[in-house]
């Protein structure tokens, strides 16, 4: 499991899914769940930070 996970919580599948949206561009994060009800508490979804870029070797 990663360190950091981010959940989204909205009152529709729009609503969440807007806010993950939202969420993963302003945080440079990527999805790892789409908005789902399957909670049985209004829709969620989550997402973790994009893994970063390698910094480039020294030569």
């Amino acid at each position: 499991m990663d360190d950091v996970v981010y959940m989204v919580r909205g009152g529709t599948r729009e609503a969440c899914q807007r806010e993950l949206d939202r969420l993963c561009e302003l945080l440079g994060a990527r999805p790892t769940m789409r908005p789902s009800d399957s909670t049985g508490r209004g829709w969620v979804a989550r997402a973790v930070p994009a893994a970063r870029t390698p910094e480039p070797a020294d030569r």
